[in-house]
């Protein structure tokens, strides 16, 4: 069990590592705020089931899955709002986005 739990945090740290890089790498807040939320979530949801899968049946393990609920309606919410904030406030899209099929630029 604990080489399943290890494959499950490494995982997690995975996708905390390539969100990370997708902020750092991302032109605008609006592609990095999907790079960060969606790698977030995903990385949250592989490590804690990791720490589920090393904790066995206890009080933790619930904790962990009331944990996991709140993160996964947190998480996409807040991301929602930063990226409604941000276009309401007129932050601009990076030029090389796509829209519907074709380049802003053009």
């Amino acid at each position: 069990m604990m080489w399943l739990s290890c494959a499950f945090l490494f995982a997690g740290l995975f996708f905390f590592t390539t969100g990370t890089i997708g902020l750092l790498r991302f032109p605008d807040v609006y592609t990095r705020t999907h790079a960060t939320t969606k790698c977030d979530t995903l990385g949250a949801l592989l490590c804690i089931t990791g720490l589920m899968i090393y904790t066995g049946w206890s009080l933790e393990l619930i904790k962990l899955l009331i944990l996991i609920i709140f993160l996964w309606i947190g998480s996409p919410t807040t991301a929602h709002l930063i990226a409604k904030a941000a276009l309401e406030s007129g932050v601009p899209v990076c030029t090389d986005t796509i829209e519907e099929g074709r380049y802003l630029r053009d």
